[in-house]
């Protein structure tokens, strides 16, 4: 009977791995192999033709030793501060008001899930649009001239702007999934002693969603450090803000593939990586002293 358990237990594990297999084959030929052939070319110049020459720590050494490298290491973290802190507060007050008892619900959810199905390209467009200094509609309502894209002290600002829009739906419908998992006894035991409606928010809905709050604000900062589409559709070579604006993964395409140095991109991209890795770290200490597990 043992045996035939053991036997039994053997081909189900079989069945799981077989079922995962897949998963696990994409995720080393897609991500895991091509990450270490990053690696390696971080360390290698290019010859062309994928053909790569060892030199060591030479593209590190020209990396940190270049002005314009520090630069984009300094607009990818600005760029997260603008825009993870407002994008998260706004997607919470957005899930708290989903959450209420009102009409069309399902409707106001779709409505603010729509950027997010919208294409990069054509949010992009209509964007830029928007932000024209000449004949942009801001400006009209405004009744100013002011250059959003152009101007190096308006060109972040802008882009960050576009990327709160197009990713704050998204994390109000995640955070709205984990406010509807909050127990309502909690909030009526609460009322019965006599708490408002802000103490509620403090004492029962900020800690009860706050693993659904880590998960998003994870999923926040690793997508605003990667910055790139958004960035590349909004300015142009020729925009005299290109270097304020310029990320990391837009230094990264430049020296890839404009310039042709890919393992000068590669160290870059290794020091993305570590860098988003740092910061993850930073989070997953941190989440010990705010996030609520305990229901």
């Amino acid at each position: 009977m043992k045996n035939k358990l053991s036997a039994a237990a053997r081909r189900e594990e079989n069945w799981g791995w077989l079922m995962v297999a897949p998963t696990i084959i994409g995720l080393i030929v897609l991500n895991l192999w091509p990450f270490v052939q990053t690696v390696y070319a971080s360390f290698c110049e290019h010859l062309g033709f994928g053909h790569y020459r060892f030199i060591g720590l030479k593209n590190y050494i020209d990396m940190f030793g270049n002005a314009e490298f520090w630069k984009a290491t300094w607009n990818t973290i600005y760029f997260c501060l603008l825009t993870v802190p407002v994008g998260i507060i706004l997607a919470l007050f957005i899930a708290i008001l989903l959450n209420a008892k009102v009409k069309f619900t399902g409707g106001f959810r779709t409505i603010f899930f729509l950027p997010l199905v919208c294409a990069p390209a054509a949010v992009a467009m209509v964007w830029r649009w928007i932000f024209n200094g000449e004949y942009g509609i801001l400006n009209q309502l405004l009744g100013s001239q002011i250059q959003w894209i152009t101007d190096p002290k308006t060109a972040v600002l802008a882009t960050a702007i576009v990327s709160v829009w197009s990713s704050v739906g998204y994390d109000a419908v995640l955070l709205l999934a984990g406010l509807q998992n909050i127990p309502k006894t909690l909030y009526e035991a609460n009322s019965i002693d006599g708490a408002g409606k802000i103490r509620q928010f403090f004492t029962i809905t900020l800690p009860m969603v706050s693993p659904t709050l880590f998960s998003v604000l994870i999923m926040r900062l690793m997508a605003s450090m990667k910055i790139y589409d958004l960035i590349y559709m909004m300015a142009d070579e020729t925009n005299p803000a290109l270097t304020d604006m310029q990320s990391l993964m837009y230094l990264f395409y430049r020296s890839s593939f404009v310039a042709g140095d890919r393992g000068y991109g590669s160290a870059i991209v290794v020091w993305t990586v570590a860098l988003i890795l740092l910061v993850t770290l930073i989070q997953f200490i941190g989440q010990k002293k705010w996030v609520t597990y305990d229901v």
